[in-house]
């Protein structure tokens, strides 16, 4: 047996040697003007991700769906233009600071080439693409580690404190106005900040930081030098790094950290150079961490930015302060140079003002932000949908929803029992749909490969839940007057001859209305809301706050609600009302659509359960349906088809708005609810009766059917009518033109009561009975 010798106690282990500086002659012209060249070119080829991300999230808000190669391919001609000549710089530059800068710059260029294929992921698979920023930047910093063949150091001369209380302060603007996902979402996102950390640090241990310490020129210069070095690293490294707009985010804070970082490497002294790089990691990784734990990566997208202060505006505004906190570290770290380098190995002093800083962080989150968990959700279709084929034998209005509803429920909880308890001994928070047979479970990826494997799970849709925003958005407002004659939209479809001729105005019928909210006593439909006696049970469902009376900051349901009923800019102005707020902000998901469109069916009292409390002689005649729900919501094409044909089934009829993404020509119906067959789906038209440009066009061919859409148009453009403030403003899409017919429907059916609940001779009245469109 062999045994390792004692070491004396005179002895001290193997650490690395200290370096002795070499005081540099200092640049030549060459230096300064290649690496100001190749600063500009870096700047040039990383500041154009921002443009060019906009540019493909605007052609997504307008309907175009790029390849899924499009994006990786632009992010790998990025790092190409700037690989190329880094890697030629790092290898040949004669000067051997200069050359560690390159050498730096081109490992980072490396490090993000080895991201660009997590592009290839869907927008809303954040927690897979943290997973694999993950494990990709631990295999660059093992390989890197294991390259450099560098001894391991003794000590990082007390520098931990420090880069945790550096840390702290660029944190605060996203403490106080950021939230936290779920408790996987936080961990993955906060690890792969920490990775992205590591690298750099392991990047700087075996090229930048020794070098510039080998070949000082004084302390200030090294800072100045290292600094702005360390910024260039961390930009290039941020280009692929993140997910969605998180990258914009980190592209925009981590460069502001390169001098403190430097500074901070230099902590205690140069008799290691290099030995200091677990703290650089530490800062820099801690901030990252922060950053991408407390903002959901999937709402950076510019369809949350819209006119709007989304998560996108306040994200913004964070990295803009703590770009600016960085460089005011980095600024007081330079005047304090001398004494830190001569710092102590501990100290009382850091170790109070740390502890502080974050206590002042918590205090901070816990006052100002969101404290809590918001994470995302799973939408989990079941396989077994209920079978509604003998509703239409059923006689009477009031049975027949009666029989739709409780088939509907009774459905569900037999077949959704075992999976149920199930979730209940897991401890999972989820809700019951029975619209559609499917339960909506708050979890991640784990959850979701679980719920896979179920045998009476068909499949698992990502439901995305937006955190909250620190204050609530401003309330809309419009900026035009009442109209003192009927719109252009009214008189173009007939509705005052209609009123005028055979004195039908919608009396009797009731519209429900899903959309952003209603402000429920705008002067145009406050006596027609059928809670107008204060009574909102059975007559408003929020499922995203929970308001106890109609409200609609963003002023879109409002306008739509209006077109169809509103006393002067509505078509059947003594039709009833009630509403819901599917779509109280920018992004929804389809347990929201789908718990609206069940408190159509079955309204039920503020608090109450859908699946039993429901009361189907509270249901809406028709539906107006102003929104569609793309594949970034959730929906797949066939996600709420059993809805809509349950609710054809009860007689009830639906109308969708088509969608504004014409631009890009046909087979642009695409998404639930216009595409299905089981739908009245609504083009838009413009004054004078030409087709808007934006109004989307058919076939179908998401769901392979082919079937001709829209099924008509309407007026869809400039169209006047309610918003909130007791306001008015002019809107167009085909949001506008879908309320036209939601009214034209209640005007024939309250003409004409017989043809309540018959959906297929109210359509071909409505088709045969319209203008032909010429082009």
């Amino acid at each position: 047996m062999l045994e390792t010798p004692p070491i004396p106690a005179d002895v001290e282990p193997e650490t690395e040697p200290p370096l002795i500086p070499v005081p540099d002659d200092g640049p030549t012209t060459w230096d300064l003007v290649v690496l100001g060249a190749v600063f500009l070119w870096v700047i040039l080829v990383a500041g154009s991700h921002a443009p060019l991300w906009g540019s493909l999230q605007l052609t997504e808000v307008l309907g175009f769906e790029p390849s899924i190669w499009l994006w990786p391919g632009v992010l790998l001609g990025q790092v190409a233009l700037l690989g190329l000549p880094l890697i030629l710089l790092a290898w040949r530059w004669p000067t051997e600071r200069y050359r560690g800068i390159y050498q730096s710059w081109a490992l980072g260029t490396l490090f993000a080439l080895l991201m660009v294929p997590l592009r290839l992921l869907f927008a809303t698979a954040v927690e897979e693409a943290a997973l694999g920023q993950v494990v990709l930047a631990l295999l660059f910093s093992g390989a890197l580690f294991a390259w450099q063949h560098l001894p391991a150091t003794a000590t990082d001369r007390g520098a931990w404190l420090p880069a945790l209380l550096l840390a702290a302060l660029p944190l605060y603007p996203w403490l106080a106005w950021g939230s936290l996902g779920s408790i996987l979402d936080t961990g993955l996102q906060g690890l792969a900040g920490l990775t992205l950390g590591l690298a750099a640090g392991l990047i700087l241990r075996g090229t930048l930081l020794p070098v510039l310490a080998k070949t000082t020129q004084g302390l200030g210069w090294d800072i100045t030098v290292g600094g702005f070095a360390i910024g260039t690293l961390l930009l290039i490294m941020a280009v692929a790094f993140g997910f969605q707009g998180m990258g914009l985010l980190l592209m925009l804070v981590l460069p502001s950290l390169g001098w403190a970082a430097m500074a901070l490497s230099r902590w205690g002294g140069d008799e290691a150079p290099g030995q200091n790089w677990r703290a650089v990691a530490l800062l820099v990784g801690a901030v990252a961490a922060g950053m991408m734990a407390l903002v959901d990566a999937d709402e950076m997208l510019i369809v949350m930015a819209l006119g709007t202060q989304e998560i996108f505006y306040w994200a913004l505004t964070a990295a803009t302060v703590s770009l600016l906190l960085g460089w005011v570290l980095g600024v007081a770290l330079f005047a304090r140079r001398a004494p830190i380098s001569r710092a102590a190995r501990s100290s009382p002093l850091v170790l109070g003002t740390t502890g502080g800083a974050w206590a002042l962080g918590v205090l901070l989150y816990a006052t100002l932000g969101q404290p809590g968990l918001h994470g995302d959700r799973l939408f989990v279709i079941l396989k077994d949908q209920a079978d509604l084929s003998g509703a239409r034998q059923i006689e009477g209005r009031e049975a027949r929803l009666a029989f739709v509803y409780d088939t509907l429920v009774g459905h569900a909880d037999r077949s959704q029992t075992d999976l149920r308890s199930s979730l209940d001994q897991m401890g999972a928070t989820y809700q019951p749909f029975y619209l559609v047979n499917a339960i909506e479970v708050e979890g991640g990826l784990p959850l979701r490969l679980w719920l896979e494997s179920r045998p009476e799970v068909d499949r698992v849709l990502y439901s995305p839940m937006l955190r909250p925003l620190p204050e609530p958005e401003p309330p809309a407002r419009g900026e035009e007057s009442a109209p003192t004659t009927p719109p252009w939209g009214l008189e173009a479809i007939g509705a005052p001859r209609v009123w005028e001729e055979f004195g039908v105005t919608g009396e009797g019928i009731v519209i429900g209305q899903s959309d952003s909210g209603v402000q429920w006593d705008h002067p145009e439909f406050r006596d027609s809301y059928r809670g107008q006696d204060g009574n909102h049970d059975y007559n408003w469902y929020d499922p995203w706050n929970h308001t106890p009376a109609p409200v609609d900051n963003g002023g879109h349901g409002t306008h739509t609600l209006g077109s169809v009923l509103g006393e002067n800019v509505g078509v059947a102005p003594d039709a009833t009302w009630f509403g819901c707020a599917n779509l109280a902000r920018n992004l929804a998901n389809p347990a929201l659509y789908l718990g609206c469109m069940q408190f159509m069916l079955a309204p039920f009292p503020l608090g109450g359960d859908p699946m039993h409390d429901g009361d189907p002689t509270f249901a809406a005649h028709v539906l107006n349906n102003s929104w569609g729900c793309p594949t970034l919501e959730g929906c797949d094409p066939e996600a709420l088809r059993p809805a809509v044909h349950a609710l054809r089934e009860a007689g009830i009829f639906v109308v969708a708005s088509a969608g504004n993404e014409g631009y890009w020509g046909c087979s642009t119906i695409k998404s639930p609810l216009s595409l299905y067959d089981e739908v009245f789906s609504v083009g838009a038209i413009q004054e004078g009766g030409g087709l808007t440009n934006f109004s989307s066009l058919g076939p179908v061919s998401a769901d392979g059917s082919g079937r001709l859409k829209p099924d008509i148009v309407a007026p869809g453009k400039d169209i006047l009518s309610a918003f909130p403030g007791n306001s008015y403003a002019s809107q167009e899409g085909t949001s506008m033109a879908g309320p036209h017919v939601v009214g034209v429907v209640a005007l024939l059916w309250s003409a004409n009561p017989a043809l309540i609940g018959d959906i297929e001779r109210t359509e071909q009245i409505i088709i045969e009975t319209a203008q032909p469109y010429r082009g």
